[in-house]
Parts: structure tokens; sequence; C-alpha cells
């Protein structure tokens, strides 16, 4: 177990084990039987077995390296049982050989347990997978979380959940998916789908799409771990340190983003000594990494570009520091290098500040908001750009717009109260 993590209490010892080591721990195991399904079931009933040990028989020296030894015995018992694969059984036989006199110490294995999480985080993200199941069997297999914990997080019940893991990893057995890492320009696609799956995770929980609050930081805060793994599993892929240091520089504002009643604080209103100076630090050695990595022409795109945006705003001590223009040109580059609807309502935001709020909603009209269907972005911005032009009328009603848009009760709230203010500075005057 990590250091500074060990617990007296057994359950507490349990669900820490799991939850820093449960990928090494599947990784592992789907090496050895070569089924995904087979050995997240391995892994799970390992730490069912925990549970129901360490109350009676205390935590082991070695959580971590009990719950492998666990499971490498419950693999051999379902090879048995099933009569087939018997040199597989040998091979598991051979590793667990001396088990019983000394527990492995799996520290010393660092590499290749480490080589198994990437693999697993790429058989998480295969092709043949939906983007929606791709996130949840990563939440489950590399992140550890829960069925009940992820369906909270996706606003679904748990039975919905476990039979969208279950399909998941059915599908990966039926395509004959393989635990060897892609290579080539397989290895690069795989890579962004790897990418994209923990920046959805991210973004849900940074500001989530329903229900009464605005973040679930349980699904942010294990993006932002999921991201640094990956950094350090793949430390020469720029864009890999740019999705690092973008989510830790977005997520070092999570504690300023609410007020004391919880409700929404936005960016330029927030207290800006809440923000989280670790989160930022690392954001920004990442940062750095990327931008070494680039400058002996390593290509980079939408991840370091983003990031190279969120460290404006990190730098900037208070809000009328911001550099603005600096932020609408990376913009200007990302609209570039990664056009699309979203991009350019924020570049709207961007040109809004730097440029003043007609400049803004300029590049805001060009935007096919149909491409968004029923988001409350675009009326939201709108309703920005106009208040900033003087124009409250017309912000009160694209603040009303937006606010009947959103499914997200603490968004809904924020766009209501400037709904109302504009509206009432209409009627003052």
């Amino acid at each position: 177990m990590p250091a500074g993590s060990m617990t007296d209490d057994p359950t507490e010892a349990v669900r820490a084990a799991w939850r820093a080591d449960s990928a090494r721990l599947v990784g592992a195991l789907t090496r050895m039987t070569r089924d995904v399904e087979l050995a997240a079931d391995l892994a799970q009933d390992a730490l069912v077995a925990a549970l129901e040990q360490w109350p009676a028989t205390g935590v082991p020296d070695n959580p971590t390296a009990w719950l492998m030894t666990t499971a490498k015995r419950r693999a051999v018992d379902h090879f048995r049982r099933a009569d087939t694969l018997r040199r597989k059984v040998a091979q598991i036989e051979d590793s667990r050989r001396g088990e019983e006199a000394q527990v492995p110490d799996l520290d010393s294995q660092v590499d290749h347990i480490e080589d198994d999480v990437l693999r697993l985080v790429f058989l998480s993200c295969h092709p043949s997978l939906s983007p929606e199941s791709r996130a949840a069997l990563t939440l489950r297999l590399v992140g550890g979380l829960t069925t009940s914990e992820i369906a909270r997080g996706f606003l679904t019940t748990e039975a919905t959940m476990g039979q969208r893991i279950s399909r998941a990893k059915k599908t990966l057995s039926e395509a004959r998916a393989e635990f060897e890492l892609p290579t080539g320009e397989e290895r690069s696609r795989r890579l962004d789908d790897v990418m994209a799956v923990i920046y959805l995770i991210f973004n849900e929980g940074y500001t989530a799409t329903a229900g009464e609050d605005w973040m679930r930081r349980d699904l942010a805060d294990e993006a932002t771990r999921l991201a640094r793994m990956l950094a350090a599993l793949a430390p020469g892929e720029p864009e890999v340190l740019g999705l690092q240091a973008l989510l830790e520089l977005q997520g070092s504002r999570m504690d300023a983003r609410l007020d004391a009643d919880r409700a929404p604080v936005l960016l330029e209103a927030q207290d800006r000594s809440q923000w989280d100076r670790l989160m930022i630090r690392r954001g920004l050695a990442a940062l750095r990494q990327a931008e070494a990595l680039a400058a002996r022409g390593t290509p980079v795109g939408k991840y370091f570009l983003q990031a190279s945006i969120a460290a404006q705003h990190a730098g900037a001590v208070r809000p009328e520091d911001t550099d603005w223009p600096r932020i609408a040109a990376l913009y200007d580059v990302l609209a570039q290098a990664a056009p699309g609807p979203v991009v350019e309502v924020n570049r709207a935001v961007a040109h809004g500040r730097a440029h003043g709020p007609d400049a803004g909603l300029a590049v805001l009209d060009a935007v096919d908001a149909g491409a968004l269907g029923g988001s409350p972005l675009v009326p939201s911005v709108r309703g920005d750009l106009l208040e900033r032009a003087g124009l409250h009328e017309q912000a009160g009603a694209a603040f009303t717009d937006a606010a009947a848009r959103t499914r997200n009760a603490g968004e809904r709230a924020v766009l209501q109260r400037r709904a109302a203010a504009n509206l009432a500075r209409t009627a003052d005057n």
C-alpha cells in the first residue's frame, strides 16, 4: 500500500488498497488469463475475501500483495475446475511457488506491473466499445470505482450501469481484444480514445450534465488521477502531458467554485486564494515538459493548447490581470487545430474579453447553434456578452433561454439569477 495510506481499520484498509492498486491487480490478472472479464471477476473475489477475512485476521503487512496472491489462487482454482488450459495453470502455479513461505514483493515488479496498467487503459478504450461504455469500463477497471459510484456519477441506476459494464467486458471477449499495447498508427488512434475518455470523465465531474449538484468531484478527481497515471506511463507524449496539465489547472479551482451555501461561483468571482497551489504547480510542470517536447519537434494538439489557456488563468493573481488577448490568440490556434462549436463559443468569450463584446458576438453569431442541440452554452454566452454591452433586456432574455435548457440545478440557479439581475436593470431604466 502507498506510504501514508495505512490504516488499522480493516474495511478502510481494503478500500484504500483497492483504490490504489486495483488497476495493477486487474492488469496483471488479465495478462495471466488473457480474459479481462475473468480477471475482473477474480479481482472482485479477492476483494470480497479481504472484506471477509481482514476484520478477523488483521490487515496484512502488504495488502496489495495479499490481494494479488488470493486472486492468483482463485485463478488456479478456476482453471482446475474447468479442466482446461493446463499450460496456463502450470504458469500460474510456477508464479505462486513459495508464496506460502513469503508473500511476493510486488514493488520489485513495478515496471512490469505499470505496463499492465497501461495495457488495461488501452483495453478499456477499445474501438469496439461506445464512448459511454469506454468511460464506464475505465472507471471500473482502471479507476477502481464501484458500479454504484459510477452509476451515481452518470445519473443512472446501479442495475443499468452494471449491465453496461458487463456488456462491455463481453464485447471485448467476443472481439478477441488483445491485451498487448497497440503500435504505430493504431497506438496513436487508441491513445486519442484513452485521452478522450479521461477528458469526458473530468468534464462530467467538473460541470455535471444534469442533477442537483453543479460538480461531481469524485469523477473529476478520478479523471485527474488517471491523467497523472497516463502521463507517468507515456512521458514522451506531449498531448498526454497536456491533458494532465489541463486537468490539474482546471481542477485546482474546485474549492472556489462553490460558495458557503453550495451555490456556483463563476471564474471571475472566485476567491483565487482558494485555488489549489499544489495542483497548479503540477499542471505547470507537466505543461513545461510538454513544451520541451514540442520544442524538439514533437507535435502538440488540443489538450496542450487548452492547458496553455488554463495556465494564463492560473498565472493571474486577480481577474483583471488575465491576459485575455493572449487567451484569444490561443483560441484562434485551437480553432484551427481542433475546430468545433464548443471551441468557437469559448473563442467568442475570449474575444469578448480581449476586444470588446461586439467582437465576441461576431464570433458567436457564426456558430451553428444547432450543432449543440439543446445545450444552454450558446444562449448563456450570448447573455454574458450582451450584458457586457449594456443590452440588459436582451441579456435577460438570453439567460432565461439558457436557464430553460439546462438540466443541472446549480447552473440553472446561476442563469436565473443573472436573468433576473439584467431584467431588473431594464426595469430601473
